[in-house]
């Protein structure tokens, strides 16, 4: 603002020095951008009052604490800062995108999926690692009753036909694989038949390679 350098001790704490040395103030500073300032060159953006060292900045602006808290402000779960552009919604929470990260590896997700245990995300590498196979529909642990078909496990409470959420039991084989999802015969009907065609021929040929192999 003014330009003017804050010296001194404010709070117990040094005050930064500007580069040109004229005036003093021996209160507490503000900070806008990176920068410290004397209080009183600033007003609230929302009510117009003058500012304390207490004003908090929000999408480039300055604003009292009363007006600061009247805002509906998303904070990051893991720096505590303002998330001012896009937030990742997790765990019933917000994150900066690069702060939502594997709580064991600490490699960020960017968008991959992940698995929640103790209100904690981890990647799936260190998930299995840490607890096990995670139910493919919910990213929790399994429990002992899980279904393993297709690569993956299900919680058997999760075992659903992907086309519309029937239950399905694995011991009566009455589902289908579609790219590594279940489906029941009533939605596996429901196909084009061009589509079921080109199904069966891909497993046509995927059989023919496994006997080809023995």
């Amino acid at each position: 603002a003014c330009k003017k350098p804050i010296e001194g001790r404010a709070g117990g704490q040094q005050v930064p020095v500007l580069p040109v040395v004229t005036h003093i103030i021996d209160t507490e500073h503000l900070t806008f951008k990176g920068e410290p300032y004397h209080p009183h060159h600033f007003d609230c953006f929302d009510c117009h009052r003058p500012l304390t060292h207490r004003a908090k900045e929000l999408h480039s602006h300055l604003f009292c604490v009363q007006c600061y808290d009247t805002k509906e402000i998303s904070v990051c779960a893991a720096c505590k800062k303002p998330i001012e552009g896009r937030a990742v919604s997790a765990i019933e929470k917000k994150w900066h995108p690069e702060h939502f990260v594997c709580a064991h590896c600490e490699r960020p997700f960017a968008g991959e999926r992940f698995y929640e245990n103790k209100g904690m995300a981890y990647c799936e590498t260190h998930y299995k690692k840490l607890y096990g196979d995670p139910c493919f529909y919910c990213c929790h642990s399994t429990s002992n009753n899980e279904i393993t078909q297709f690569g993956k496990s299900w919680c058997e409470a999760h075992f659903l036909c992907h086309g519309c959420d029937t239950h399905l039991k694995s011991s009566n084989a009455k589902f289908l694989e579609i790219d590594l999802q279940p489906y029941c015969k009533k939605c596996y009907g429901k196909l084009p038949d061009e589509y079921k065609k080109r199904l069966k021929k891909y497993a046509d040929t995927l059989d023919k390679k496994e006997k080809a192999k023995k």
